[in-house]
């Protein structure tokens, strides 16, 4: 497999752990990432220590012991699940580790397997893996998620190519994105954050009471929770340091309230979940719930997702991303959601960040979702702004006034 030059993997091995996590000396880094990606894993680890890391924990996936597991293995055995790794994680993260995610999935990687079976291991690893989501949407330690190329992603983003030059654009791209071609990459991350946060305050002084949205299938009215806040790329975790939680990141959010949605709409890019792929798909929401589902790829994937539990089929995030952002000028749909839902405005159906909530952390669940806060076992973002969208904010009496035209910011921060 391609990779970049030693010195710009080693540039986004920096940022990642400098401006993404922002590892503290002394802390432990737990470290997940597929096999296939190990070079990074490396490098990571290297800056990691460089930084002060007590100890790197890496935890490794291989995407073609799943698939072979899809192929092979007893048809019975597919609601077992490895709870000894959510324990290693849970401890690791509560005794004050940060944590790095890589997302390399091949988003065809179960094309032709039973869906009935990528359904029941999506839910079932929902469910045991709820205690590490959890602890990451309050946030208790700083985290980070990016992205490295595998061979089948990247051709799935470059089809015709080999797969080696197909890697290498694609790392093209996630170098590009993650501006490790500035001067000083670090300083230039501070000043994208910076202006995030501006965007975020306008916001946060505005108080709107809901967004509408409308353009082409779309026509949604989705009710902001009590006491919501936006947040932008840079945040504060519970141990008190500063993180961004993605690289890149193009977006400014918050928590809508679970019982105020209503309209129908439709996304605008592709959902690569798992290595299944949803696509040409749109939701119709009644009072905060998913009352329609359609979809002309992945729909039954779609329909079990919304059934991993009560709260599943309602929402837990949105976002505003302009169409500006130099992941959308990149003309090019990624099939991977680190990547594409900063190139488009999004939600997410299922749980919700407490920190998007005032007070949300110190909350008992009667209370978050009182607030509006919803708590499930999944959070799935899906992509629907786009250059033919525009958004509205509301305030408490209806009154309307524009947030984004045609997928642009309408307002100054």
């Amino acid at each position: 497999m391609s990779n970049p030059a030693d010195s710009a993997l080693a540039a986004y091995a920096d940022i990642a752990v400098q401006v993404g996590v922002n590892l503290q000396p002394g802390q432990h880094l737990l470290l997940r990432a597929d096999v296939r990606v190990a070079p990074l894993v490396r490098e990571i680890t290297r800056s990691a220590y460089q930084a002060g890391a007590r100890y790197v924990h890496v935890f490794y996936d291989d995407e073609s012991l799943t698939l072979a597991r899809f192929q092979h293995a007893p048809r019975d055995s597919f609601g077992e699940f490895p709870d000894w790794r959510v324990r290693a994680q849970v401890e690791l993260i509560d005794a004050g580790a940060a944590l790095i995610s890589v997302a390399s999935g091949d988003p065809d990687l179960l094309v032709g397997q039973d869906q009935e079976l990528i359904s029941m291991v999506q839910q079932t690893a929902a469910h045991k893996s709820q205690p590490i989501g959890q602890r990451v949407s309050r946030p208790a330690v700083n985290w980070l998620v990016i992205a490295a190329p595998s061979p089948g992603w990247a051709v799935k983003v470059f089809p015709g190519l080999p797969a080696d030059e197909a890697v290498a654009k694609l790392w093209e791209a996630i170098l590009a994105a993650c501006r490790t071609g500035e001067a000083d990459p670090v300083d230039a991350w501070l000043q994208h954050t910076a202006d995030l946060a501006a965007r975020s305050g306008y916001l946060n002084a505005k108080r709107y009471a809901a967004l509408r949205y409308r353009g082409p299938g779309t026509d949604l009215t989705l009710g902001l929770a009590d006491g919501h806040r936006w947040v932008s790329g840079k945040m504060r975790a519970e141990n008190g340091v500063e993180f961004v939680a993605n690289l890149p990141t193009e977006e400014v959010f918050t928590a809508p309230h679970r019982a105020r949605v209503d309209g129908v709409v439709r996304a605008s890019k592709p959902l690569n979940l798992g290595g299944s792929l949803i696509d040409d798909f749109s939701l119709a929401f009644r009072e905060g719930r998913v009352v329609d589902v359609r979809a002309d790829t992945g729909e039954d994937v779609l329909r079990r997702l919304i059934a991993t539990d009560e709260s599943a089929a309602r929402l837990g995030e949105v976002a505003l991303v302009p169409e500006s952002s130099p992941i959308a000028r990149a003309n090019r749909i990624f099939y991977n959601t680190l990547f594409d839902e900063n190139a488009a405005s999004h939600i997410a159906l299922g749980r919700a960040y407490r920190f998007n909530i005032d007070g949300g952390v110190a909350m008992d669940n009667a209370q978050f979702a009182a607030a509006g806060g919803n708590e499930s076992a999944i959070h799935v973002d899906f992509m629907i702004g786009s250059a033919e969208i525009d958004i509205d904010g509301l305030d408490a009496d209806g009154n309307a006034e524009p947030l984004m035209r045609a997928g642009e910011w309408a307002f100054s921060a």
